[in-house]
């Protein structure tokens, strides 16, 4: 097991204000949105960040993932936190087989380096891996790699099966749990006003008009 180690800077403790892009987006529901559970934020994510996971999780027959950058923020009308992932940065130096991936000390001072040379302005907002041909959920081993490396409520973890071609975000909800069967949608930046979603996850579900002039549900 890896040492407990942060791979957010610990002095990160307020988001950034800003106005929750909903103009912007798509939003793609889970079979478990709506059903009274209260994520601690929502997820925006950039087409350019889905187009890199996507092609990263069918490149390989075992394990693979990474970390997720962008902001965190609160919306300045409403206070709902959200975060967006703008980029996606593949993890490297890990340990990794069919069922399972591990990262190391020499992944994390990687990320680092490549997040200051890359994306300095960005933050991680979470990270992501695969889960060839075994379904959507959190393993023991996930949770623990979550808790340990990702433990800001902020924070989150998306899982990838590459060759049914389901996704999804595991957030914690706002009375601190994370249920590691149960995972939320996304809003799809960019692909809000007629303009063509690219989202192929087939277990997510498009929904239509739901937000004019809104805010995120919970």
């Amino acid at each position: 097991m890896p040492g407990l180690i942060r791979i957010a800077p610990p002095e990160i403790t307020q988001p950034e204000p800003a106005t929750a892009p909903l103009e912007l987006a798509q939003r793609w529901d889970s079979p478990y949105d709506r059903n009274n559970l209260r994520p601690t934020v929502a997820v925006f994510l950039s087409r350019f960040a889905y187009f890199r996971i996507v092609s990263h999780a069918e490149s390989a027959e075992v394990e693979v993932g990474g970390v997720l950058t962008g902001q965190w923020s609160e919306d300045t009308a409403t206070g709902n936190q959200f975060i967006v992932v703008n980029h996606m940065i593949p993890a490297r130096h890990t340990r990794q087989g069919s069922v399972y991936l591990t990262f190391t000390k020499d992944t994390l001072i990687d990320v680092h380096e490549r997040m200051e040379n890359l994306f300095p302005g960005e933050r991680i907002v979470g990270w992501y891996h695969t889960h060839p041909r075994m379904g959507v959920f959190l393993s023991h081993y996930d949770t623990f790699l979550h808790n340990n490396f990702f433990p800001e409520p902020w924070q989150v973890a998306l899982v990838v099966e590459p060759f049914s071609s389901i996704a999804g975000f595991f957030i914690r909800t706002m009375e601190g749990t994370l249920d590691p069967t149960r995972y939320f949608g996304c809003y799809e930046m960019d692909g809000a006003n007629g303009r063509r979603s690219v989202v192929q996850w087939q277990n997510l579900q498009k929904i239509e008009n739901e937000y004019e002039g809104g805010t995120p549900h919970e």
